[in-house]
């Protein structure tokens, strides 16, 4: 890491260090969670149906609710700063797996799924907004792409951590592991992170000073509803991937959680390499739109091969395209970042977050159902792949937008955003006040 990049990350180390150990403590619990819920729900068997479609109708609650409550975060984040809005994030997710670490019966994984149910509506996706916004407040505009791969890369690296502990620990000591790290962190960011307490008194200036001008969002609006088209079908495709993902492996080549974590370390370790280092070389030549486009054919390659494998080791091929792929969320958020002027960052970031959650809600309708019919023996025909298959076709189309986003210049995007409120966007707002 150059000097430069130390410069740029030493605002956020208050922040990251302590994101990076939640994210360890949830990414041991993936795999694990795969076999603990399996036993309890259809002992002696090697795949779950009800698991699958349990799995469906949670990320089906969840992205129903996910689509106001994530906006109305980022906003609350941009007013009453982001340290309350981490607390209240994090905090949601220590019970559900406390419930696992004290009991592992059948009533308590139906506990835990209602639980962890209420837990990402708060915590998925709005952690990540939030510290994106954070980042947005201390590092400058034209820095941020380099922040932004750093904040996803060490997202990757506690995958690799998280899978290494799952890998070699009892399995009954990693849900009380995880709740631990969960408590720790939460204490931690309490006593750490500074919260911007004068955003509000900020906007309230503003307005006195240029009275027309409206404290809202505003946003680049062509660039926005590319955005929002991109993110919504590559969302409807990969989430729809990875909710059935691990259940499809284990039916169709009897993979347990060793298999899982080995595919998961993989790809984590590339994603690392690709995120921290390789992308802001190749984002000073591509650009933002050519990093997205590029890992959208990623993307593609990783859903059709993991859809038409074959034998044992097509997955491992499969996943390794997995490394470019990643690159999709950090150029995606430099993309919103660059758009939106600085005193709205939360709520761009929660806009195109709740665009994505729509997705979420409507892909298990489709996934669920699909992949529990072709792994099972009443398949109309031998294609256990097939629904994933299927979701390939969304990324195509989310491909297809970002080929066609037109991006302002990164340099007229900062001179945007010295401007006074009244001409930080040339175009009209994304919402105009009658």
């Amino acid at each position: 890491m150059g000097g430069n990049e130390v410069k740029i990350l030493r605002p956020l180390v208050h922040l990251l260090v302590p994101l990076f150990v939640h994210w360890i403590a949830e990414e041991m619990t993936v795999s694990v969670l795969v076999d603990v819920t399996t036993r309890a729900l259809c002992p002696g068997q090697s795949s779950c149906p009800e698991v699958i479609y349990i799995t469906g109708v949670q990320q089906t609650v969840v992205g129903i609710f996910k689509m106001v409550v994530l906006p109305l975060l980022g906003q609350l984040a941009d007013e009453y700063g982001r340290k309350p809005l981490l607390l209240i994030t994090i905090s949601t997710s220590i019970v559900p797996f406390a419930i696992l670490a004290w009991d592992d019966s059948r009533a308590a994984v139906y506990v835990h799924f209602v639980l962890r149910t209420i837990s990402y509506i708060f915590s998925q996706g709005s952690i990540s907004c939030i510290a994106i916004a954070y980042a947005a407040d201390v590092i400058e505009v034209g820095k941020r792409s380099v922040a932004f791969g750093w904040i996803t890369g060490l997202f990757s690296a506690a995958h690799v951590l998280g899978n290494i502990l799952a890998r070699f620990l009892p399995e009954e000591w990693i849900f009380e592991a995880c709740v631990n790290l969960f408590v720790e962190r939460w204490n931690s960011i309490k006593d750490t992170i500074f919260v911007f307490r004068n955003r509000i008194g900020q906007k309230e200036l503003i307005s006195s000073i240029y009275p027309e001008c409206i404290s809202i969002q505003k946003i680049c609006s062509e660039t926005l509803k590319r955005i929002s088209l991109i993110s919504f079908f590559y969302e409807l495709g990969m989430s729809g991937i990875s909710s059935i993902l691990l259940y499809y492996l284990k039916a169709a080549f009897g993979f347990n959680k060793n298999q899982f974590s080995e595919i998961l370390l993989m790809v984590s370790f590339g994603s690392i390499f690709s995120q921290i280092l390789v992308l802001p070389f190749i984002n000073a030549i591509m650009g933002e739109k050519g990093v997205l486009c590029l890992a959208l054919i990623a993307s593609i390659a990783y859903s059709v091969l993991y859809g038409i494998a074959w034998a044992r080791w097509v997955p491992y091929l499969s996943a390794s395209f997995g490394v470019i792929y990643v690159l999709v969320k950090p150029s995606t958020f430099a993309i919103i970042s660059k758009a939106a002027i600085s005193s709205d960052q939360g709520k761009a970031q929660g806009l195109i977050a709740g665009v994505q959650s729509i997705a979420s809600l409507l892909s298990p309708i489709v996934m669920s159902p699909l992949t529990s019919l072709f792994i099972s023996s009443d398949a109309p025909f031998d294609f256990k792949g097939f629904s994933i298959l299927v979701a390939s076709i969304s990324m195509v189309i989310s491909l297809g937008h970002a080929c066609m986003l037109n991006l302002e210049r990164p340099d007229k995007a900062t001179a945007n955003n010295k401007r006074p409120c009244g001409e930080e966007a040339i175009e009209a707002p994304l919402i105009a006040q009658p």
